[in-house]
């Protein structure tokens, strides 16, 4: 629950809440109004921290300070996230062998970089009826690869035009 959508003090509207006092002190069921007045007497917030227990948890806290802690948890969890990409190679079923070998070379960095790669083979007028090539040319991607660079996210697949492969890269070990 994100620190925004607490309710706090008089917008505590229950007849009665199971009270946490600032040091972690448990102080059982009391009635708002006493659990108000002795948020007043400490100079602190009645905070509703579980609004769905029965009867509504709250503790006894700075709520200013509380929010603040929570936006720091929520950054720091941001910080440890990693953003993955679907990166995308296009080639064509006549394409060569140097060509192929330099743009598998890109299809390893990418996944080296921690990124998945979409590897499609483009069918242009007649080259529809030979869809076996573009299947090979993937194959042939696969094998320059090496089978301990990636994961097959989705194996080789006709979409319109086009055929294509999802790779990912394998999870490193520790």
């Amino acid at each position: 629950m994100s620190a925004k959508n607490h309710r706090i003090n008089e917008q505590i509207r229950i007849k009665e809440v199971r009270l946490i006092a600032d040091d972690g002190e448990q102080l059982g069921v009391v009635a708002t109004d006493k659990a108000l007045e002795m948020a007043r007497e400490r100079d602190l917030d009645l905070v509703e921290v579980a609004p769905n227990a029965k009867p509504p948890v709250c503790k006894l806290i700075d709520y200013g300070k509380y929010k603040y802690e929570m936006d720091k948890k929520n950054r720091e969890s941001k910080k440890n996230q990693t953003q993955v990409k679907l990166k995308e190679i296009r080639m064509q079923p006549k394409i060569e062998g140097h060509d192929l070998q330099f743009k598998s070379k890109h299809v390893l960095e990418f996944l080296q970089e921690g990124n998945k790669c979409k590897v499609t083979v483009r069918f242009r007028g007649r080259e529809l009826a030979h869809t076996h090539l573009g299947k090979d040319v993937l194959h042939k991607v696969l094998e320059l690869l090496g089978e301990e660079n990636y994961n097959l996210d989705r194996a080789p697949q006709m979409e319109g035009r086009f055929m294509s492969m999802i790779l990912s890269p394998k999870a490193k070990k520790k």
